[in-house]
């Protein structure tokens, strides 16, 4: 893994060869993440590049990605940890005999519950345990990036649940004890905004907000990710896309829908956007028909505006 990372513009120049384009904001909540031992906190609209943000930065560390992906009823056994009970079953069932021994000379039941007590603690160890991803970060030989995505579906339960890994990087196992991070990992949590997250997980993170794109942003985007797209379709698609997303529309395009057409116009071998092209692949950008049936009402008045610009 890089052991450090110099400066803004370091995560700058070395997202923008893996193809990660972003703004100096972006670059400064990374850098400072590192530097500070914290959490990031990425809040933004779905497809903007929250998750490609966590990959970026695990790339550029030459570190491993270890991803926990929320959803509703997320709980610890499938976050953290759970044991083998089939395992442990199958090992007891093994050792009846064995047991049967142990207990033989015992005289009362409070010695028979110490004994097994005993033998229970072997039961309750690495060999049975099942590591989760919050678990195999914390226990990793090296240090990794660990991704939480999308926080706001999970319950607020798990939210809580959170906290000590948060701040301490350290969770607390009923049959192990603490454990603490053997190396500190860079930690970073995407919400799409679907619920309001509680102050204090706030307060344990760094803050950023990733918006759309600006038009020359997403230019810039375009030209990295799809590099083959004509100069002149790549400015038509984006003004088209900056348009829609002037609309009032139940889901808006993201970037990754923008790069989704780019894609499919070089497959099409298209050189410019005609109406009947647009159509036939606006499902590509649109992904809700109310929507689409708008976008197809906007369609000549933004031709129009086109031609006479």
């Amino acid at each position: 893994m890089k052991t450090r990372i110099d400066s803004v513009d370091d995560v700058t120049q070395s997202f923008a060869r893996q193809g990660y384009i972003c703004d100096a904001r972006t670059a400064l909540a990374v850098y400072l993440a590192a530097q500070l031992h914290k959490p990031v906190l990425v809040e933004g609209p779905p497809g903007v590049g929250k998750t490609e943000l966590a990959k970026a930065a695990a790339a550029f560390l030459e570190a491993p990605l270890i991803r926990l992906q929320c959803y509703e009823g997320l709980d610890e056994s499938r976050a953290l940890y759970e044991w083998k009970y089939g395992k442990q079953l199958l090992y007891t069932q093994l050792l009846r005999d064995k047991l049967s021994g142990t207990l033989a000379d015992t005289d009362s039941l409070e010695e028979s519950m110490r004994r097994l007590g005993d033998l229970g603690e072997a039961f309750y160890s690495d060999t049975f345990l099942e590591p989760r991803p919050l678990l195999r970060a914390l226990r990793a030989d090296e240090p990794v990036v660990l991704l939480i995505d999308e926080i706001d579906k999970a319950d607020q339960e798990f939210e809580a649940f959170l906290l000590e890994l948060l701040s301490d990087f350290q969770i607390s196992i009923p049959e192990l004890g603490t454990v603490r991070a053997r190396h500190q990992p860079l930690v970073f949590l995407t919400s799409n905004d679907q619920r309001e997250l509680s102050d204090a997980l706030k307060r344990r993170c760094l803050h950023l907000y990733i918006p759309y794109p600006d038009a020359t942003l997403e230019r810039r985007i375009l030209a990295e990710r799809v590099p083959e797209l004509d100069d002149q379709l790549r400015d038509q698609l984006v003004d088209f896309i900056q348009h829609l997303r002037e609309q009032d529309m139940k889901k808006l395009p993201a970037v990754s829908e923008t790069l989704d057409w780019a894609r499919a116009l070089v497959l099409l071998h298209a050189d410019s956007l005609e109406p009947e092209l647009v159509e036939q692949t606006l499902t590509l950008v649109l992904k809700n028909e109310q929507d689409a049936e708008l976008a197809r009402e906007l369609l000549p008045h933004w031709f129009r505006a086109r031609r006479a610009r």
